[in-house]
């Protein structure tokens, strides 16, 4: 079965400012075309038609917005009932609006995203639901068709891929399709919040990556590196996007550029960096 919005096939933009101001060729991955404004999409269109086609009543996942957003949608779309788990107060009030808005049942839970993936551990076992937090392989076979679209796009493999590393899925899963594709991995700078904890860029605010040993991985057999930044050069970065490049996208998924102000490609290199997700899923730091 099929369970499409149109996900995929999202633009690698040029971004001739930033590539002078960091001396290297910048792309951007603008992952934020997809149906319900993030990268998600891609993996859950696939996790929830596996979930239909097992006969699963319904789909459970924790998150801190983005995942959130896109189970509840294509959980409409099939026809089968979604229940989101997130940290109280953790998520901002544009995704959350999504998950209203496809008919979602929404559960908060004091904590952490570590409390909330519990809680919807124990909800797919009690009720039947299929997961589709980052964990069910079928987000990753999905996820990977980024991968394919730069090679594709570029023509071949980029020097560098940067993007942002909250859970780790996205890392492992464009580890996975730059391996199926092209037979070896670019350089793969995924990048973290000094502050994983409380970071304005919410998306990437998980304590505990679900896939650090994969990410580990992926980093160590592409010859990159995790590459950690502070608050103000994550918001330095997400600014830049906007005003040099024209991209509205939510605070972290500017990570990636963030770790280019850092240092991680040499001068001259072709790089793609992953913008995630939409602005407006996260637009409170505009007026700040």
């Amino acid at each position: 079965m099929s369970v499409s919005l149109g996900e995929g096939r999202t633009p690698l933009l040029a971004a001739p400012r930033l590539s002078g101001r960091f001396g290297v060729e910048v792309w951007l991955k603008w992952e934020a075309a997809n149906p319900t404004g993030s990268f998600k999409d891609r993996g859950m269109a696939v996790a929830v038609a596996r979930a239909v086609e097992r006969g699963a009543p319904g789909v459970v996942c924790a998150s801190t917005g983005n995942t959130a957003a896109s189970a509840a949608a294509y959980a409409a779309r099939a026809g089968i009932e979604a229940a989101i788990v997130v940290p109280e107060k953790a998520v901002a009030g544009p995704k959350l609006a999504q998950v209203r808005a496809a008919g979602a049942r929404i559960v908060a839970v004091p904590g952490t995203f570590a409390d909330a993936y519990d809680l919807a551990l124990e909800l797919a076992r009690r009720e039947g639901y299929v997961g589709v937090n980052s964990t069910n392989e079928d987000r990753i076979e999905g996820q990977k068709s980024a991968a394919a679209e730069i090679v594709e796009e570029l023509g071949g493999l980029p020097d560098a891929v940067l993007l942002p590393y909250g859970g780790g899925g996205n890392t492992k899963a464009y580890a996975r399709g730059f391996a199926e594709v092209a037979g070896r991995l670019p350089r793969l700078h995924p990048t973290q919040a000094e502050r994983r904890a409380d970071t304005f860029a919410s998306a990437i605010r998980i304590v505990e990556p679900i896939h650090r040993a994969a990410v580990e991985d992926a980093v160590g057999r592409s010859a990159g590196a995790v590459v950690t930044v502070s608050e103000r050069e994550l918001e330095e970065a997400w600014r830049a996007v906007g005003r040099e490049e024209g991209l509205f996208c939510e605070p972290a998924s500017a990570a990636g550029v963030a770790a280019l102000a850092r240092g991680a490609a040499a001068r001259g290199e072709r790089v793609v960096c992953v913008l995630t997700g939409h602005g407006l899923k996260d637009p409170g730091r505009v007026a700040a």
